[in-house]
């Protein structure tokens, strides 16, 4: 089963648009099946399943299975991944968990795409593998470490890891293999995303420090619309789209797309569509994509059109014309949620900072 027909924006972007920005994505994919940020760039497995999740949302199907397959067959022994590698050559061997974890999102958007339980089963694994490597550093509070062996947590990344253990709670029961234990990790990293921000690095400039415990699915409902009220200012700029950092003159693709994602979560429909309408000023011919722009001299920057840039617009077409199958994955309504934590059995002291689910 293939999605009945590519996504595509009235008045923004085309199906056969999308196919074209979904091609210029399969061509940069090598021979074994990777997908690096450019042709000759490195290769990150976060970025390359997000890749593959865009390909398959195209249609290009052979392509995304062929990107996964990659996924399996480079997956170490404890689960982990290598955070670079640059034709099949690692540069960089150190396992980020947000890394390691995000193989569980494209292969549940696979499952919701295509129906192909042959698919999940032949992935799943993996997937288990991944989690349970990442599970290996969860602290105290519920954060996880950043990397192997280290204590530090990031916001941004954690709250991508609560996303990546909700699509791996539903594969799990998917092929009948339910995990208990990752339902408490998963309540414990999401009440550490509500209520304990001092269990992260300070990384407030960064916009997906901003969005991302929305984009994650930690916090919803008015305190997440108040959350992206609160900094709006601070990272959009009208009719460009979102800044990277707070004080650069700098709009990207990807982060104004997965900001796009997190209205979308919200219900912030036309707020998003105008978002994603404006920042199409980065859009080649061939389809692909410019990572950024510095808008105070006009410049594009970094000078590559990297595939994960276009990979971020399709999910973010797919959102909002709720075209294939699996095109709320990031609204997340019907992923598992984790077991609550109880916030006296946490010995909380602080109030909330934005809750929205509970625990």
């Amino acid at each position: 089963m293939s999605p009945a027909e590519p996504p595509a924006v009235a008045g923004v972007l085309s199906a056969d648009e999308v196919v074209a920005t979904a091609r210029s994505i399969a061509r940069e994919q090598e021979p074994t099946g990777a997908i690096p940020w450019f042709g000759g760039g490195h290769v990150d497995p976060w970025d390359h399943v997000e890749s593959a999740m865009a390909l398959a949302s195209a249609g290009l199907l052979a392509e995304a299975e062929a990107a996964y397959e990659w996924s399996r067959r480079t997956q170490r022994q404890d689960g982990s991944w290598p955070a670079k590698i640059v034709r099949g050559r690692v540069v960089d061997a150190a396992a980020d968990t947000n890394f390691c974890a995000y193989l569980a999102v494209g292969v549940w958007h696979h499952v919701l795409l295509t129906g192909d339980g042959s698919f999940a089963a032949r992935m799943w694994p993996s997937v288990r593998a991944g989690i349970d490597f990442v599970l290996r550093f969860q602290g105290e509070t519920g954060q996880i470490g950043w990397l192997g062996g280290e204590r530090e947590a990031l916001l941004t990344g954690c709250s991508s890891i609560h996303h990546s253990m909700r699509c791996a709670l539903a594969l799990a029961a998917y092929v009948g293999e339910e995990q208990p234990e990752w339902e408490l990790a998963l309540g414990r990293l999401g009440h550490a995303l509500r209520r304990h921000p001092e269990a992260f690095l300070d990384k407030g400039r960064y916009s997906m420090d901003w969005y991302y415990p929305v984009l994650g699915g930690a916090v919803r409902g008015e305190q997440a619309r108040g959350r992206l009220r609160e900094r709006w200012c601070d990272f959009v700029v009208d009719g460009l789209g979102a800044r990277c950092v707070d004080d650069r003159p700098w709009v990207t693709g990807a982060e104004t797309c997965e900001l796009v994602l997190s209205l979308d979560a919200i219900g912030e429909s036309d707020r998003a569509q105008e978002l994603f309408a404006a920042m199409q000023h980065l859009r080649e011919e061939d389809g692909s994509y410019w990572t950024g722009l510095v808008y105070t001299d006009g410049k594009r920057w970094p000078v590559e059109r990297t595939t994960w840039t276009g990979a971020a617009v399709i999910l973010a077409a797919d959102a909002l014309s709720a075209t294939t199958p699996a095109c709320h994955i990031f609204r997340a309504d019907d992923l598992p949620k984790g077991m609550a934590v109880d916030a006296e059995g946490c010995r909380c002291k602080g109030e909330a900072y934005a809750t929205g689910v509970p625990g």
